[in-house]
């Protein structure tokens, strides 16, 4: 069973259609954020010496391509669980939680160093970090 409390006035249609309003701009702006912070670490990290290399050098670009894309599944994932689940918010963090660790296998399994799969490991929670909180956080 499932309760939905809002403010005197506000029908659960009404607070469901504010979520998914707002849902493309928290969205855009976690993916813009996310992506400019695991860019530059990736480049300060290349800097320091640390190689960024999955059967290859990663160039920097895909960092930030990646990072929006994982930001926009994000707010699909969000969008759909608004509409279907009955806890969106604490569903979207227990799934992405679970692909946030998923995600950090990936450098594990594919990098060519110990060095790279530390640090995509980090870059990925880097990622998490702040795409995650973002959307999760509830609308007023």
């Amino acid at each position: 069973m499932s309760t939905v409390t809002a403010s005197p006035g506000t029908t659960a249609a009404h607070a469901a259609s504010r979520l998914t309003r707002t849902l493309p701009r928290a969205t855009a702006s976690a993916g813009v954020l996310a992506a400019a912070a695991t860019t530059a670490s990736a480049a300060v990290l290349r800097t320091a010496g640390i190689p960024l290399a999955a059967h290859g050098k990663i160039q920097l670009a895909a960092f930030a391509q990646l990072t929006l894309i994982a930001a926009v599944i994000g707010g699909v994932l969000l969008a759909v669980l608004i509409r279907r689940s009955s806890a969106p918010r604490q569903r979207f963090v227990q799934i992405t939680a679970g692909l946030t660790a998923l995600s950090c296998a990936i450098p594990a399994a594919f990098a060519d160093t110990i060095a790279s799969k530390a640090a995509l490991a980090a870059l990925h929670l880097l990622a998490a970090a702040i795409i995650v909180p973002v959307l999760a956080r509830p609308v007023d």
